[in-house]
């Protein structure tokens, strides 16, 4: 593993995506105008994926490994991989604001905004992620954002968990599916930008 990552080529090295790269370099190339009605809801989405992120990095001293931004062909991205004791899943972050979030898979809406099959597109995610690394990968929705939001699933989503950033710790206590070296392993390889380029 130590071999591998002296090996890699800095600019393939994903390690050092800090949470919400992707969507900051978007924001810098594309920015909202000066005059708006609304603010840009790529700026509420970016806070929510810092928050979450810097949530996950805390994970770290108990044995777990997080990687952000993951880019993905087709301009599509993984907003966070976290890889530990308990196995590896892809979370992707979404923002509310003490809204209203109805879910029923896999369409999910917030507040009076129109549903979108977002639990559709995590679960395709976390199936590219799988294939490219060849290892089980779980997807995660995490509510993100000031105010705790007021949840309505329908129904438990199938294979997806729904967590509150205030409950993403939790996560730190699941275990008893991989090794420390096997962690290691899967982190090596989720940080090379060519695992993703096949996918």
């Amino acid at each position: 593993v130590e071999l591998a990552r002296l090996a890699l080529h800095p600019d393939d090295d994903l390690a050092p995506n800090r949470p919400g790269e992707a969507l900051q370099i978007s924001l810098d190339r594309d920015p909202a105008p000066a005059r708006r009605l609304r603010a840009d809801a790529r700026h509420r989405a970016l806070a929510a994926e810092r928050s979450v992120g810097e949530a996950l990095d805390a994970l770290e001293g108990a044995g777990w490994r997080v990687l952000h931004s993951l880019p993905l062909p087709g301009d599509a991205r993984i907003h966070h991989l976290l890889i530990g004791p308990g196995g590896l899943f892809c979370v992707g972050t979404l923002a509310v604001r003490k809204q209203r979030v109805r879910i029923a898979d896999p369409m999910v809406t917030v507040g009076r905004a129109e549903p979108f099959p977002l639990l559709r597109s995590l679960r395709s995610d976390a199936g590219r992620a799988s294939f490219a690394l060849t290892a089980e990968v779980r997807p995660v929705l995490v509510l993100a954002g000031t105010g705790a939001a007021d949840l309505d699933v329908a129904a438990p989503p199938r294979d997806v968990r729904v967590l509150r950033e205030a409950d993403l710790p939790a996560l730190a206590r699941l275990g008893g599916v991989l090794k420390p070296a096997d962690v290691e392993a899967l982190h090596a390889l989720a940080r090379d930008r060519r695992t993703w380029e096949r996918v």
